[in-house]
């Protein structure tokens, strides 16, 4: 009489040749290479930040972003006022704001690679002629007295937010006359940093030209402030990847492999403070426009993308294992699909590495060529079929040039993956139509 099988047996053999157990294995597999592909996303933003860091001491050392703010003609005034307790007249000085009427800004833009280590930032230096007029302030609309108001005290005011980056001293042009800006502004109801100077205003003058040259260092990006009734900004540039930022677009612009020009026209009615004011009761800041010097696309925000589909790229590959098994009768082991895992893994962590030294695209082809013969030398010990082996060469090139096409297209990135992945499960779904998987292990 033969000895039946143990308890232990009948399970062992019911774990070979359950197509479930191998299905829940599988998908326990993929969670738990979740792990690992979560630790290589923390690298990657921890080399992000790093970088960050760099740029950042980079900058300021060389000179932050910069947004030109003015000219600002601030004139001052008395107001009396009585309180109740005493009815002694006082006194109080204030500030009275008024914008240019026109303001013409015309820059070159000389951008500069910065390099510490393996990191990069983008410097420039720009000389701005600014130029335009004032119009003769009128106090009239506040009913001030003309006694009260400080014509002696007025002064030209331009923000500027990293004076570390004047290069040069900066003489103000006014009615032909020479004043030097001075650093220091007479008040932050406008601007918050900055450099001024006092100007003469003529009882008998209509308007008041001015302008003034400035050489400024900078890092990233160049903004401006649309101070003027009408303000034009033209800039031009060797940079050839200029984003262009801020509350406007540039009417006019033209890159190409010599660089950019852009052309700005912003009128009074296009922001959302007057031309003149007093007080702290408006702010200029919302209205910013300007050029961002792009160093491509970061190859750390290119990591992270790839990154995302890590769980689909294994997902798909332990599919192809498993039907592998289903149709062709072959036999793999759950430590096999888990070292197969890692190989995967191990690509991002390759991807992240050579990128750094060199373009993204060519570390994924070196990361992915790399991954995909390293599984395939495996595959080939567990399978000992040729034919099998070059299908599943074949079908993980796919994978990853499918993956590095979805990279490379940002608007219609969705559309292709969904459809690529509708074809897949198109596929699967047709060659798998006739499997009974009741009894996957009869012939038929």
């Amino acid at each position: 009489m033969s000895e039946q099988p143990s308890f232990f047996e009948k399970l062992g053999t019911w774990i070979r040749n359950s197509i479930t157990f191998k299905i829940v294995s599988i998908a326990i597999l993929i969670l738990l290479l979740l792990i690992p592909t979560g630790m290589i996303n923390d690298l990657i933003r921890e080399r992000q930040s790093r970088q960050e860091s760099v740029v950042s001491e980079i900058s300021s050392s060389w000179g932050n972003e910069q947004t030109l703010t003015g000219p600002v003609l601030t004139i001052p005034y008395i107001t009396y006022y009585k309180t109740d307790d005493d009815e002694e007249l006082k006194s109080l000085r204030n500030n009275a704001y008024f914008l240019p009427n026109t303001l013409n800004i015309d820059g070159d833009v000389n951008p500069e690679l910065r390099y510490r280590g393996i990191f990069e930032a983008v410097v420039y230096s720009t000389l701005l002629n600014v130029s335009g007029e004032f119009i003769q302030p009128d106090f009239s609309d506040w009913n001030i007295d003309d006694k009260d108001i400080l014509w002696n005290e007025a002064t030209i005011s331009v923000g500027i937010p990293d004076m570390r980056g004047i290069n040069d001293n900066i003489l103000l042009n006014w009615e032909e006359t020479k004043r030097e800006f001075k650093p220091g502004v007479p008040s932050r109801d406008v601007i918050e940093k900055g450099i001024s100077t006092r100007v003469n205003l003529l009882d008998s003058t209509d308007k008041y030209a001015f302008n003034f040259n400035i050489n400024l260092n900078g890092s990233s990006s160049l903004n401006f402030t649309p101070l003027g009734a009408e303000t034009i900004v033209s800039l031009k540039s060797s940079w050839k990847n200029p984003s262009f930022s801020g509350q406007f677009l540039p009417d006019e612009r033209e890159i190409n492999e010599d660089g950019f020009t852009a052309k700005w026209k912003v009128l009074q009615l296009n922001r959302d403070f007057p031309q003149q004011w007093r007080g702290s009761s408006y702010k200029t800041y919302f209205s910013v426009f300007g050029v961002d010097l792009m160093v491509g696309v970061d190859q750390y925000q290119k990591n992270m993308r790839t990154s995302k589909y890590a769980v689909l790229i294994i997902a798909l590959t332990f599919l192809l294992f498993f039907f592998m098994e289903v149709i062709n009768k072959k036999r793999i082991h759950p430590i096999q699909y888990l070292l197969v895992g890692f190989a995967l893994c191990i690509f991002y962590a390759l991807l992240l590495s050579i990128s750094e030294q060199s373009s993204f695209g060519l570390a994924y082809i070196v990361s992915s060529v790399a991954v995909i013969t390293l599984v395939l030398i495996y595959i080939q010990g567990v399978l000992k079929s040729k034919r099998l082996t070059l299908f599943m060469g074949g079908a993980m090139a796919m994978i990853y040039g499918f993956i590095f096409i979805i990279l490379q297209l940002q608007d219609f990135a969705l559309l292709v993956g969904s459809v690529g992945l509708f074809a897949v499960l198109a596929v699967i779904m047709y060659y798998t139509r006739h499997i009974d998987w009741y009894d996957i292990n009869k012939e038929k």
